[in-house]
């Protein structure tokens, strides 16, 4: 019997685990020929979102949870899922129901018997979704697809299910800046798309923001992308060029007419022009600069304060202390 492990990240996610696990118990019910895993990862949560974890896994030993000693992201939450998941297959999905459980099924069908090695699934729409970040979106896989060389899907989401061989390729790249949806594209392995319409949450508040949209976005560029530093370098040979020509003008107009002290105010313009051009050149240098930082630290992508399979390992432990203890008394009496 294959197993899928599915890896779902939380952050304060109280209200919506209930909801889940109900959800996805009828999922997993109706594919009794499969086994299942469902590794809950803790990002840091504040409320009662380890509470309901550790009920879960005491109450169903499909549930298995990881907790973080602090919030490391939805990235480190995926990489930490990936790493201890057992099973021949594994999953990422968001505990939220915007990555619909019902497409399940046909994902392993395909996996399993269609050759391929990652089934993914993308939003044919974004109904319910702000215009704003709507717009934001889609522009920015237009611009990622144009200055890198992977292909990201528009609409993808991180919810996919894939071979243990994919996630072994996964797993090699252990970096500590992580953009998961452009990981998934490097590795490569042929991917199936399955479409579905958007699915707002089904309880609780969602935890990203323009502003950390932003960002992530920046890590993706970033991450799998020199153009940035190219356009630094053009932007820096074109505003010598034109710095060349305008020395020249200077040159003539004074030799001409004889006047060098008019036009001050655009003289003012220019060098408050070029200076934030230089500004921002030096601000894309800094931000590749600060990720090689980063990784030359080696530090961990997380750290875990807790598991469930750590208190299952101290129980285990306990009952083989108690049964040698047993075994010694009583080779000690024969002995006697």
């Amino acid at each position: 019997m294959k197993k899928i492990s599915i890896i779902i990240p939380c952050l304060n996610e109280e209200e919506a685990l209930p909801v889940y696990y109900e959800k996805m118990s009828a999922v997993m019910d109706g594919m009794s020929d499969v086994e299942f895993e469902l590794l809950f990862v803790d990002d840091g949560s504040t409320d009662s979102t380890l509470r309901i974890m550790r009920k879960m896994s005491e109450q169903d030993e499909r549930c298995r949870f990881l907790s973080f000693s602090r919030n490391f992201g939805k990235e480190a939450a995926i990489y930490a899922g990936l790493k201890y998941a057992s099973g021949d297959f594994a999953a990422v999905m968001d505990v939220d129901l915007q990555d619909p459980p019902e497409l399940l099924p046909e994902m392993y069908r395909i996996v399993t018997e269609d050759g391929y090695e990652c089934v993914a699934a993308k939003r044919s729409t974004r109904a319910g979704e702000p215009r704003i970040r709507s717009f934001l979106s889609e522009k920015f896989y237009e611009c990622i697809n144009r200055i890198s060389r992977i292909r990201l899907v528009s609409g993808a989401r991180d919810y996919r299910l894939m071979s243990r061989k994919m996630v072994n390729a996964v797993l090699e790249m252990s970096e500590y800046n992580r953009f998961s949806k452009g990981i998934f594209e490097w590795v490569g392995f042929e991917t199936k798309w399955l479409e579905y319409e958007n699915v707002e949450r089904s309880a609780g508040e969602t935890k990203w923001s323009v502003r950390k949209l932003f960002w992530y976005s920046m890590e993706g560029i970033t991450g799998f992308s020199v153009a940035p530093l190219s356009l630094a370098s053009v932007m820096g040979m074109v505003f010598c060029g034109l710095s060349f020509f305008m020395i020249l003008f200077i040159i003539v107009r004074t030799l001409v007419w004889g006047d060098p002290v008019s036009g001050w105010p655009s003289l003012v313009c220019i060098i408050f022009l070029v200076s934030g051009i230089q500004l921002f050149c030096t601000g894309i240098v800094g931000q590749y600069l600060s990720k090689t930082y980063l990784e030359t630290k080696h530090r961990p992508v997380f750290i875990l304060k807790e598991s469930s399979r750590e208190e299952k390992n101290v129980i285990l432990l306990q009952d083989s202390r108690e049964k040698q203890g047993v075994s010694g008394r009583f080779l000690g009496t024969c002995g006697h």
